[in-house]
């Protein structure tokens, strides 16, 4: 539908949907590089993408007042393993709590994402990664390594709150294992935004990075469980690439 209305000249899309739809028909934009805007009524789980347009909770008759007026902003994008992102690609922790949402059925928003990610936080088993860039040597016994382009994660998680759509960079974060205790902490600090200053969790903003694993791992690509073609993933910004329909005053 989308590479139809691309076809016939469509100069704004909007979807009614969450982080995953948006980050396909952002894709195909992309892909096409067609002068087309996306804009986004959230009807999703985590709605990040929503949120960094300063539309989470705007209505539909909202959103498309925005389109009437062309309210666009333009934003970076980023790219894994030669997938488009427009919010995040993580690995470790990050996409075994994506994987664990598949069997929650009795939760949704926030609250399936925070259930899973506390149930994780008593299983899961850290990871190797090798890194090449600004983070080189920091891999060893990995809770997660994240790759942000907007500020949340998961919906509830402010995983990267100092992270810009405009800046031409994307920010990496990761998180070193530890006790669970530890583990809580952190899992607390990333609820509030405040887990950067934690001990064990480095981040830093770069324009691109090479991440180097054991075998070619799981990630959570815009909330979507991927799985990487080779063991070396390269994460890169691509930026100003893609036109939005942005909220006025939205902190991009």
């Amino acid at each position: 539908m989308t590479t139809k209305a691309l076809a016939a000249g469509a100069t704004t899309i909007v979807v009614v949907g969450g982080d995953g739809t948006c980050s396909k028909v952002a894709t195909a934009i992309m892909k096409s590089r067609a002068d087309c805007a996306l804009g986004v009524v959230p009807a999703g789980t985590g709605n990040d993408f929503a949120k960094t347009l300063g539309v989470a909770r705007a209505a539909a008759n909202e959103i498309f007042r925005l389109v009437e007026r062309r309210t666009t902003s333009r934003i970076d994008v980023g790219r894994a393993d030669g997938r488009y992102f427009i919010n995040s690609c993580g690995f470790g922790f990050d996409a075994s709590v994506l994987k664990a949402t598949e069997n929650v059925r009795f939760l949704k928003g926030d609250a399936l994402y925070i259930y899973s990610a506390l149930t994780q936080l008593f299983s899961y088993r850290a990871l190797d990664v090798s890194i090449d860039g600004a983070l080189r040597g920091k891999g060893k016994n990995l809770l997660m390594a994240v790759a942000s382009n907007g500020r949340s994660l998961g919906g509830a998680f402010r995983i990267a709150p100092t992270a810009s759509v405009t800046d031409g960079k994307l920010d990496f974060c990761l998180i070193s294992d530890t006790s669970l205790l530890g583990r809580v902490r952190t899992f607390a600090g990333a609820l509030r935004g405040t887990h950067l200053e934690l001990p064990g969790v480095t981040s830093t903003k770069a324009e691109s990075m090479s991440l180097t694993f054991a075998d070619p791992p799981a990630m959570e690509v815009d909330g979507e469980l991927q799985q990487a073609t080779t063991r070396t993933v390269r994460i890169e910004c691509v930026p100003n690439a893609l036109t939005v329909v942005a909220a006025p005053g939205a902190r991009l």
